[in-house]
């Protein structure tokens, strides 16, 4: 079976300009966790949960042991205010942050003539959960594990 008779090909794109808040909704409401990158057409990078997840990387708790002077045991509410109001602004930034700040640029894609055996296998080897199905320079549709799944329970039918 060929990637062309198992890929979807109501593709759902961003641009590199969008906001990240554009993003998310994407995500959310077409029941997607990544998406093609485009631009004039053409495929400039590629965006998913993870490059989402990863703007809310939080610094490593110190497992050293923590005994607060009666000082600090006042003053942790305040800090924890603080840190509440850094949070709200931190994640304000990250909804107006373009997608092109997250996007990975290299894009490992696929022909509609190759084999889902040949898909499989460069998503294996490249770590990825998606493909953009380029034909001739531009996106033609996308090719996900599971539609790689779907089409070989179909083939085996």
């Amino acid at each position: 079976m060929n990637v062309k008779d198992a890929m979807n090909t109501d593709v759902i794109t961003c641009k590199p300009g969008d906001p990240v808040s554009k993003l998310v909704e994407g995500f959310k409401e077409n029941h997607i966790s990544g998406m093609p990158v485009v631009e004039k057409d053409k495929v400039v990078g590629i965006v998913s949960e993870t490059d989402l997840l990863k703007l809310f990387k939080t610094p490593e708790v110190s497992e050293e042991l923590f005994l607060p002077s009666p000082f600090e045991i006042i003053e942790m509410p305040i800090r924890s205010v603080i840190r509440f109001e850094e949070f709200k602004k931190a994640l304000e930034d990250i909804h107006m942050k373009p997608v092109k700040d997250i996007m990975k640029k290299k894009v490992y894609s696929i022909s509609p003539d190759s084999s889902l055996e040949d898909a499989s296998e460069t998503m294996v080897k490249h770590r990825v959960n998606r493909l953009p199905v380029i034909e001739n320079g531009k996106l033609v549709g996308i090719l996900t594990r599971s539609d790689i799944i779907r089409g070989l329970s179909k083939e085996q039918e």
